[in-house]
């Protein structure tokens, strides 16, 4: 069999060097010419344990092979982004495009299958794009939803072990995508529809939204009453029925920062927890920009200068160096906005250079500056020390005690 994957970022590219692994001739495409470049020279583009060998591995081995365009193959997966527009409604404007991209190699037999987080209906919608340019395939090729459900870097092992939930438009098509995926998946495939599928994947990263929703509201009230908020949802999780998340500076990443607004913006009268715990977590990127604004005016009043700021992590997440809606690039970027020429150290240990920020070695940036604010957990801060001569404003709990 020969797959082409549309869309070589941050879950495109691995599926696409773990299915070559598993024996599957692979044509990888995307549209960003650098990205091919670095794919066929077996150099990776983004930053993900383990991920580098295996991709040099099929590379040299030639069961992957990276184009700006797809060429005819068995099987199709759509691996692009799904963002939303300025009024947070779902943009599938890639997924159409990948779509018309493959539409002229369809055949006979052939699978169509949409990875990228969508819309309830989406598939049913592409189906109908491709048997209206070409109503000689309705009824004779497959069609189907398989979202990802991975974890940034744990990606190797998550894409083979986790089950995985396939909806195809029908029957038939449900059983081809089981038959392709079990090729490399060892985690249970949960049969059900393409709308269901879809629905799935946005119902799982709104659930962890409303969490994360929650233990930032708490970060809040604790703020007002002086309670360490680590300390709380510790011994709150004692008890054996509550399992309340970690607060941290908002929610950023492709996912639970984006796919609820699809069950927002097409069920508004229903969707009221969901809409709320989005305000909520976007509310807590300005609340911590403010704390950190409020915290750079106190010490100027009380010093008679400026402060040295070191803002530690711009990645949404830990140890990884996606930035997509990170909130801690928003807190940064709002707080240099206002520094009024007060000196900010930016610090992200897992990005090597950044076109809007110059980076610094957190070392380097701990040692300098008078107030160090923590925005993303990356392992390498957890090696500091906390010291008592530095303002430390910690939103993610490197120093939770």
């Amino acid at each position: 069999m020969k797959a082409c994957f549309m869309g070589l970022g941050y879950i495109g590219l691995p599926t696409a060097i773990i299915a070559a692994k598993h024996g599957i001739e692979v044509k990888g495409v995307d549209v960003n010419p650098t990205v091919v470049e670095k794919t066929n020279a077996g150099e990776l583009h983004i930053v993900e344990p383990g991920l580098g060998d295996l991709l040099k591995e099929v590379v040299a081995s030639g069961a992957l092979v990276a184009s700006t365009k797809p060429e005819v193959c068995d099987a199709y997966f759509m691996v692009v982004p799904t963002p939303f527009k300025g009024d947070h409604q779902p943009d599938t404007s890639f997924v159409e495009a990948a779509t018309r991209a493959v539409l002229p190699l369809l055949k006979e037999g052939d699978l169509y299958v949409i990875e990228s987080t969508s819309p309830v209906g989406t598939t049913e919608a592409m189906a109908k794009i491709i048997y209206a340019e070409r109503p000689e395939l309705e009824g004779k090729i497959y069609i189907a939803y398989c979202p990802e459900r991975v974890l940034p870097g744990n990606i190797i092992y998550e894409l083979v072990n986790n089950d995985r939930v396939i909806g195809g438009v029908d029957e038939a098509s449900t059983d081809k995508a089981i038959a392709f995926y079990s090729q490399f998946v060892k985690g249970k495939l949960h049969r059900t529809n393409a709308r269901t599928a879809e629905m799935c994947k946005l119902t799982e990263n709104s659930s962890r939204d409303v969490q994360i929703a929650f233990a930032n509201e708490l970060s809040f009230i604790c703020d007002r009453a002086g309670i360490n908020v680590w300390e709380l949802i510790e011994l709150a999780n004692k008890h054996p029925r509550v399992n309340i998340l970690q607060p941290g500076c908002g929610v950023g990443g492709h996912c639970i920062a984006v796919d609820p607004y699809f069950i927002t913006a097409e069920f508004p009268k229903e969707s009221k927890v969901i809409a709320m715990a989005r305000e909520i977590n976007n509310y807590k990127a300005d609340w911590c920009a403010e704390k950190v604004e409020n915290a750079m005016l106190k010490f100027e009043l009380e010093n008679q200068r400026k402060p040295v700021v070191a803002m530690m992590g711009i990645a949404f997440k830990a140890d990884i160096d996606d930035l997509r809606e990170s909130p801690a690039k928003y807190i940064t970027t709002k707080v240099m906005q206002k520094c009024n020429n007060a000196s900010i150290l930016v610090v992200e240990p897992n990005v090597k250079e950044h076109n809007v920020f110059k980076l610094t070695d957190y070392n380097e940036a701990y040692e300098t500056a008078d107030i160090v604010v923590f925005l993303t957990a990356h392992t390498p801060f957890k090696s500091l020390k906390k010291r008592e001569d530095k303002i430390i404003l910690d939103f993610c709990g490197i120093f939770k005690k």
